[in-house]
């Protein structure tokens, strides 16, 4: 009995099984769809047909009644007609973007105006473009920023590199005095250091530059960053009889990170003395205004010609005046890198042959 109640349940699951697999293969079948429409629309006819010649007797509402299901049919077709054109059209739009997107080029925005859909799609996709385009950009720009720096870093190296070897060669090669080596020796150690300093201020660029650095900000008094600032070029300025001075109310502070920013006020001082003849003078003043902190750092030095303002906060600037000096055209970059990160900024004043003064301004 059992058996027998069992094997139709069996048929009927079976039966289930199959029909589905029939609706869904033909559902995942889009050239099928078109003939379903088509069928479903012969039998709505025919039904309708048949309703009308069945139950309804006067011929002038059967035909009123047949006219206007036409006219419905009509009109819904061509909604359906307009629709699908609109859906192509749609479509061959966005396939024209895209391509010319691809072979990276600005797309002809066929309505940039209108509340489209496609407008709107369209404006989507060229901020993607912007946004990917601008990235490029940038990384062209790191690339070419890279390789400038390479090409910096080995011409700033060769000199010092090629003279230690030179000295090293001739120690070993030939018979000198004990004077004699202790000369090279002596030079040798010069241009150890001078090679140490240019890694030291790669080193720091490289942080500004990419941002690794973090600034400590917190309100400070100026005079104690000035101190240590002046404490870096103190010796350099005795050996030339350079007078220093500074000129810093012991009430001023700012917001500012006294460790970086003694660093910046450091490049610049070393500049002054180094650029100041023997028995000149260089000098710091402050003066607090409403909304920022002027120093001022005043030198009796070469000057600076006015086309050249802007280009000694360059990377490895230096002017035609100060290539005889020692250096290699980092302190001013690095000044400038480190006061523009605290939201202040340098500016520069100079006569030839009468002094220099470069003004930084820090948030008050």
């Amino acid at each position: 009995m059992n058996e027998t109640n069992e094997q139709p349940k069996k048929s009927l699951s079976a039966g289930f099984q199959k029909g589905r697999g029939f609706v869904r293969s033909f559902l995942h079948n889009p050239s099928l769809i078109p003939a379903l429409f088509l069928l479903a629309a012969v039998c709505l006819a025919a039904v309708l047909l048949w309703l009308l010649w069945t139950f309804v007797p006067r011929a002038p509402v059967r035909w009123g009644i047949l006219s206007s299901c036409t006219g419905l049919c009509a009109l819904t077709g061509l909604w359906v007609y307009r629709q699908r054109r609109q859906t192509d059209r749609f479509a061959d739009e966005l396939c024209e973007t895209l391509d010319a997107l691809l072979s990276d080029q600005r797309p002809r925005l066929s309505h940039p105006y209108d509340d489209s859909l496609a407008s709107r799609v369209q404006g989507k996709l060229m901020q993607y473009y912007e946004f990917a385009n601008e990235g490029r950009l940038q990384s062209r720009r790191d690339k070419e920023t890279i390789q400038g720096l390479v090409s910096d870093i080995s011409h700033q190296v060769k000199t010092p590199i090629a003279n230690i070897r030179m000295f090293a060669e001739i120690l070993q090669k030939h018979n000198l005095s004990d004077e004699q080596r202790n000369t090279f020796f002596s030079t040798m150690t010069e241009q150890i250091d001078k090679l140490d300093f240019l890694l030291q201020s790669l080193i720091k660029m490289s942080r500004l530059e990419t941002g690794t650095f973090v600034l400590h900000m917190s309100e400070r008094r100026l005079n104690d960053t000035i101190a240590r600032a002046m404490s870096t070029v103190w010796t350099k300025a005795e050996q030339k009889g350079i007078c220093l001075s500074a000129d810093c109310a012991d009430d001023v502070s700012v917001q500012h990170d006294p460790r970086w920013t003694a660093e910046a006020l450091g490049n610049i001082l070393d500049n002054a003395v180094k650029y100041t003849p023997d028995g000149g003078s260089v000098s710091v003043s402050v003066r607090p205004w409403q909304f920022y902190t002027r120093i001022d750092i005043t030198d009796t030095g070469i000057g600076i010609p006015e086309e050249h303002y802007h280009d000694v906060f360059r990377r490895f600037y230096r002017g035609e005046e100060a290539a005889a000096m020692e250096g290699v055209g980092l302190g001013l970059y690095l000044a400038n890198g480190i006061i523009t990160r605290q939201k202040g900024y340098i500016s520069v004043a100079s006569k030839v042959g009468k002094g220099t003064t470069f003004s930084i301004y820090l948030l008050s």
